[in-house]
């Protein structure tokens, strides 16, 4: 078995003396791993940061052994996510989110497309927190799990949107809310494609897609915990947040 692809590394681990296993969202193959021979040297370790896009090549005797890579690098990403601590946390959530979730080897062209518009940004668009919780939603989506968020599940408006339920992920108006309002989920402008957005709106959008993560995704995956990765970059927005 023998193809070449490019796409995103999202995490690295030691293997043997040399060696090191590496798994990478890619275009045409989806999330998949290998062994990358002397990953470890010099030579290669500083190519292996996550986010980095590689050319890869993957050589296996049978389609479902591990397999080995062949990398060659086409964009580092390092230089503007080390410059800034919540992209570099931003960056971390994002690559645990997609070995948590994407199925092994299960192409998801569209999520691959918004996921490079995301590492892309990182670190260099001042918007890209906005990026990453549409891309939330986006993941969410695409693993089965929309959000419907254009109208009232109580009145069918389609203004004045400003929660969620958590039972069924359908948008609910002020109105519409009446008394349970305090028992919904906050709808922040941002979650609907709102181009200007604060770090509190950021926040409460990411308070809605963590609680799908959890109750509705997770489940789903043997009831796994969310990874801690993004936990650590939601807890540093909360914190920059409140110091402002």
């Amino acid at each position: 078995m023998d193809w070449r692809d490019e796409g995103a590394l999202l995490s690295v681990r030691p293997h043997g003396e040399s060696s090191a296993i590496i798994e990478v969202f890619t275009a045409r193959h989806g999330r998949h791993a290998g062994i990358v021979r002397g990953g470890t040297s010099r030579r290669i370790a500083p190519i292996l940061q996550p986010g980095a896009q590689l050319g890869v090549e993957w050589r296996a005797r049978l389609e479902a052994h591990l397999g080995s890579f062949r990398v060659e690098p086409l964009k580092s990403r390092a230089a503007a996510v080390m410059g800034e601590r919540r992209a570099l946390y931003g960056l971390g959530a994002a690559c645990a989110l997609l070995s948590f979730a994407l199925p092994e080897r299960e192409t998801h062209p569209g999520l691959y497309v918004a996921t490079q518009h995301l590492f892309d940004a990182l670190g260099t668009d001042p918007r890209w927190p906005a990026l990453y919780l549409l891309w939330e939603k986006a993941l969410l989506e695409e693993l089965g799990f929309a959000l419907d968020l254009g109208q009232c599940a109580a009145t069918g408006a389609t203004a004045d949107l400003a929660y969620v339920s958590p039972k069924t992920g359908r948008a609910v108006s002020r109105a519409g809310a009446g008394a349970w309002a305090d028992r919904l989920l906050p709808l922040p402008p941002v979650l609907q494609g709102a181009p200007d957005a604060t770090l509190r709106d950021i926040l409460d959008g990411l308070r809605t897609t963590g609680y799908f993560l959890e109750t509705w995704l997770a489940p789903a995956l043997g009831d796994r915990s969310v990874p801690a990765a993004r936990d650590r970059f939601v807890s540093l927005l909360g914190r920059e947040e409140r110091e402002t």
